[in-house]
C-alpha cells in the first residue's frame, strides 16, 4: 500500500512544478514572493484558464518578466495588476471584477444551468403527460372488445 501511495505522489510531482525559470527570479525574496502571488492571479492569454506562474508559454514568460520589472520599479501589487489589465483587458484576470462589462463571465454559467434545468424539467413533464391516460369509458371498452373479437375470428379462419 505504501508503494502505491508513493507512486501516486511521485506521479503528481510534475504537476506541482511552476514554470518560472531561474533567470526570471528576483534576488529579493520579498519581491519574488509578491511576484509569485500576482502571477497566480493573472491568466495566460494563450493557455486555457492557466495562471502565468504555471504556464510555459512565451507570452506567460513575458508577463512574468513584466510583473517583476514593475515590482522592481516600486509599483504596488494593485498597480502592477492594473498596468497589465490596461493592456490585456479583464480577460487576463483569473478573477475578473463584477461590473457590467463582465456580467457574462459571471452569470453565463448560472444561466446555462438554469436553462438546462428548465429544458430537462419540461421534457420530463411532457413525457409524464404522454404516459398518463384516462380509463376507457364503457363505449370505448365495447369498441376494443369488438375489434379483438373480429381479429380472433379472422385468425380462426
Amino acid at each position: 500500500m505504501r508503494q502505491l501511495i508513493f507512486a501516486f505522489c511521485i506521479g503528481l510531482f510534475p504537476f506541482a512544478a511552476n514554470a518560472v525559470e531561474p533567470d526570471e527570479m528576483l534576488s529579493d525574496p520579498v519581491l519574488e514572493q509578491r511576484a509569485r502571488e500576482i502571477s497566480k492571479d493573472l491568466r495566460c492569454v494563450v493557455c486555457q484558464n492557466q495562471d502565468i506562474d504555471s504556464s510555459n508559454a512565451g507570452v506567460a514568460r513575458d508577463l512574468r518578466l513584466l510583473v517583476r520589472e514593475r515590482l522592481v520599479t516600486g509599483d504596488a501589487d494593485t498597480e502592477v495588476i492594473e498596468y497589465i489589465r490596461a493592456r490585456y483587458g479583464d480577460y487576463v484576470l483569473l478573477k475578473p471584477p463584477l461590473e457590467p462589462a463582465t456580467y457574462a463571465l459571471w452569470f453565463a454559467p448560472i444561466a446555462f444551468v438554469l436553462i438546462g434545468v428548465f429544458v430537462g424539467g419540461g421534457v420530463l413533464m411532457s413525457r409524464r403527460k404522454q404516459e398518463a391516460f384516462e380509463d376507457l369509458g364503457s363505449e370505448d371498452e365495447n369498441t376494443v372488445s369488438e375489434i379483438l373479437r373480429r381479429n380472433e375470428a379472422g385468425d380462426a379462419s
